[in-house]
């Protein structure tokens, strides 16, 4: 009985507490990289999500009769063809810097960031904004320039009835950007996409 109490009333060693302390300090490390990763797949998951939309705008856009006001010589010529490509967007925001390690909230004046084009230019033709903070550069390209040309097997459209959306972030920061990228090209009339996105060291 008394043996029983003295185990009991003795407590815990240092070196007991020492192994108890180093096994929650693992524990919590764990479940920092598990939330970094968690968050950084859902910020990278968001970008595809909007690349995917701007592509479809794209196609939409391209698809849509346009009434394209003209005068017709006498004899000789026909109407414009009523099937063209949004031009291309300026990038959002236009310094990629403000989205390195931190979101850009884009402004909803008009003639800034998504509110910027016309009904044949840029994101207005595209009929495509984002209110909501950002994490990633977004563009839409067309004809060349484009922000995949440069990258490792990155399905490069060609002529120049061609585009690419594309998202460029750097979530934590450290000078290594992550791109996402949709592209497509006009052929007889229709546009053809590539397959898939195709993404560009994705953050882990």
């Amino acid at each position: 009985m008394s043996s029983t109490t003295a185990i009991r009333g003795r407590g815990f060693t240092l070196l007991e507490i020492m192994i108890v302390v180093a096994i929650i300090g693992v524990l919590a490390a764990l479940a920092v990289l598990g939330v970094r990763s968690y968050l950084a797949a859902a910020k990278t998951a968001e970008a595809k999500q909007a690349v995917g939309a701007i592509t479809r705008s794209a196609v939409i856009q391209y698809e849509r009769d346009l009434s394209i006001s003209q005068i017709l010589p006498p004899t000789g010529a026909s109407a414009a063809n009523t099937h063209i490509l949004c031009d291309s967007a300026s990038p959002v925001p236009l310094d990629f810097a403000r989205v390195q390690g931190t979101k850009y909230q884009p402004s909803a004046a008009s003639g800034v960031d998504f509110m910027t084009g016309t009904a044949l230019l840029g994101w207005q033709c595209l009929g495509f904004s984002i209110a909501a903070p950002i994490y990633f550069q977004y563009s839409y390209q067309v004809g060349g320039d484009y922000v995949s040309q440069l990258l490792p097997g990155a399905p490069i459209p060609s002529g120049t009835e061609a585009f690419e959306a594309a998202a460029r972030g750097d979530l934590d920061g450290d000078g290594r950007a992550c791109t996402i990228v949709r592209t497509g090209e006009v052929r007889d009339g229709e546009i053809a996409l590539s397959t898939v996105l195709y993404t560009n060291d994705e953050p882990e």
